[in-house]
């Protein structure tokens, strides 16, 4: 049998105000939002909750104490027909729900955080990996092949503006203005980012990628252009009427990366659906 007591770290004698106090001191600490909504903080914080709501309550507290002085072995407080018995079952039942939708919804977070991550990852890595190979997909392609690649690309740039702007929407807030706060109370936002961070970390990131990309190809131009041998007999010959290598290389950085945003997010959908499936 639990100790309720015990539980809150109170005496026998303890008075509604000190069980009230201890109950409150606990919250906060054992509180799942605290710790991350881990589930051994949540069936922590079901039990004190529960043990609170006994020992606050008189007639629960009587009929508890009384169970406790006969030392019931083996058999539980809850499974009596006793009515208090039936209203503790149905509270516990009531924290059990509230301990699984915490961790429901935690579990929901971490897919929308793993989603964040995945997609601004293989942004920067597309990035990097373009500028540093550039790859002559497109030059490489006949008409069939070239409208495979438009499409792809209209549809990962959809992609890619859509979740953009779900996770701005999710992750980040605009500050007040300065004027503003001045005049009333500072009540800090539930979201972690602000938008400008938010922006200078996607910006700074991508020109970072870019910039590791083109300095890596620059230093292994030798190396990478093997791996460009099979679409040269592809590759039409510069005439005079050709793009330059640079306003290649500029397309090639603002066109592929999407299309590989749109693949590598719709094969982590396809792997997280199987997982839970």
């Amino acid at each position: 049998m639990t100790d309720y007591y015990h539980v809150l770290g109170v005496m026998r004698t303890a008075t509604a105000t000190e069980i009230k106090s201890a109950y409150r001191k606990l919250a906060r600490k054992k509180h799942p939002d605290v710790n991350r909504g881990s589930e051994k903080a949540a069936r922590e914080f079901a039990l004190l909750s529960l043990a609170y709501h006994t020992l606050i309550d008189p007639q629960e507290r009587a009929f508890y104490d009384q169970q406790l002085d006969k030392g019931v072995r083996g058999e539980s407080i809850l499974s009596s027909d006793n009515p208090h018995a039936q209203r503790a079952r149905d509270m516990q039942a009531r924290w059990d729900r509230v301990v699984n939708q915490i961790l429901e919804s935690d579990r929901r977070e971490n897919l929308e955080r793993q989603r964040a991550v995945f997609t601004t990852v293989s942004l920067f890595l597309s990035t990097f990996f373009v500028a540093m190979i550039k790859p002559p997909l497109w030059q490489s392609f006949g008409l069939a092949g070239r409208a495979i690649l438009v499409t792809l690309f209209m549809t990962g740039v959809w992609h890619l503006g859509s979740r953009l702007r779900e996770y701005f929407r999710h992750y980040t807030y605009k500050p007040d203005e300065l004027h503003y706060s001045i005049t009333r109370e500072e009540n800090p936002s539930p979201k972690p980012f602000t938008r400008f961070s938010a922006y200078a970390f996607l910006i700074g990131g991508y020109v970072v990628s870019l910039g590791i990309g083109l300095f890596i190809g620059y230093h292994s131009q030798d190396f990478f252009s093997d791996l460009t041998l099979l679409f040269r007999h592809h590759v039409p010959a510069a005439g005079s009427g050709s793009f330059s290598p640079t306003a290649i290389v500029i397309s090639d950085l603002l066109f592929y990366p999407p299309i590989a945003v749109l693949v590598i997010d719709t094969m982590h959908a396809i792997a997280s659906r199987i997982d839970t499936g």
